[in-house]
């Protein structure tokens, strides 16, 4: 009988430690643990615009050199293609980039202060990415970037303010038919830079086709996902469009070609015109291939980031913060409050 007895209480003892409410949410704390990465915003910021600049640089200097060229075959056209390199500069550099910068992105790198305006700041960026998108598909028939369905759910759900409904909406975007858009505008990008190479066979027009399929993708996957990815990350895909264009500049001057023509035997060898063409088709389709492959590159690295940046900003708004900006407001509001009420005590006594 006492074993049994003994049995009943630890059964229901059992019970009652289960019957405890289990808080499995991640806390702040937790989550600065586990994604927070230590960031110099202020550098990053800086080296973004130096980057930038760098390949605004060199741009100009490709699309001048090919000014100056026609410049020496005619003095009158040499300034009109130097005013027109000057209007290609501004539309296929300078408005891509200001696109860019300007476009809003997720604040996911926080810590225990800075959480709460992060989660503020993110929620106003998913509304803003969801009243765009709606507009957007409302606005131009046929785009076909987004899921009109869930569109359409996404609307109702940005009428009512509901906020989880918004991310659910996105994330079923994001997850579906924008990934499937951004692979498409990656290929049609990546066969653009690889055509627009073969065709060309000056070093100085493959680097600046090459700045400007990369900076046009960019801007595209930005406008397609509504926001931008950080400055940090923005760094690193800069840094990645002017490395592929440095390549690019550099495979230009390089006879790819010649090496593989020279192992084509000797009735290659009898017929020089035949050589030369086939060394001039080699080497325009390994640069035109290289230059391809370098620009996919770059977009999926893009689309990395962002679906990285949008699933940190996704577990942060589920994150416990027990102290919250509000919480430390009234706190100093109490304060202040009993300062002045102990002030005026002596006063009445």
């Amino acid at each position: 009988m006492k074993n049994n007895e003994d049995k009943n209480k630890t059964a229901l003892t059992v019970k009652e430690e289960s019957a405890e409410p289990v808080s499995d949410k991640m806390t702040i704390y937790d989550y600065e643990q586990k994604y927070v990465k230590r960031q110099n915003v202020r550098n990053a910021k800086i080296i973004l615009r130096l980057l930038a600049a760098a390949i605004g640089i060199f741009l100009f200097a490709c699309l001048f050199f090919v000014a100056m060229r026609v410049w020496e075959i005619n003095e009158y056209a040499g300034y009109a293609a130097g005013g027109v390199c000057l209007i290609l500069y501004v539309l296929l550099f300078i408005v891509p980039v200001v696109k860019i910068f300007k476009s809003d992105y997720f604040i996911v790198n926080v810590n225990a202060y800075t959480a709460g305006a992060a989660k503020k700041h993110n929620k106003k960026v998913r509304r803003d990415i969801a009243g765009k998108m709606i507009d957007l598909t409302a606005k131009v028939e046929g785009v076909g970037w987004y899921d009109s369905k869930i569109v359409g759910e996404m609307a109702i759900a940005l009428k009512t303010n509901d906020d989880k409904g918004i991310m659910r909406c996105l994330t079923s975007l994001y997850t579906g038919s924008v990934k499937k858009s951004a692979k498409d505008l990656i290929f049609k990008s990546s066969m653009k830079s690889a055509m627009y190479s073969a065709l060309s066979q000056t070093s100085k027009v493959d680097a600046a086709l090459v700045v400007v399929m990369n900076l046009q993708l960019i801007k595209d996957l930005v406008f397609l996902y509504g926001f931008r990815p950080s400055d940090a990350k923005l760094v690193k895909i800069f840094g990645r469009v002017l490395q592929n264009s440095l390549v690019a500049y550099g495979l230009g001057g390089m006879k790819l070609g010649n090496s593989i023509v020279k192992t084509m035997g000797d009735a290659v060898k009898g017929i020089p015109i035949l050589g030369t063409a086939i060394s001039v088709l080699v080497d325009s389709s390994v640069q035109g291939l290289t230059n391809g492959v370098l620009t996919a590159v770059m977009g999926y690295q893009t689309i990395r980031y962002l679906n990285q940046e949008y699933k940190l900003q996704e577990i942060l708004d589920g994150v416990e913060i027990p102290e919250t900006e509000e919480e430390l407001q009234e706190t100093c509001a109490e304060i202040e409050k009993q300062l002045k009420s102990n002030k005026k005590a002596p006063q009445a006594a």
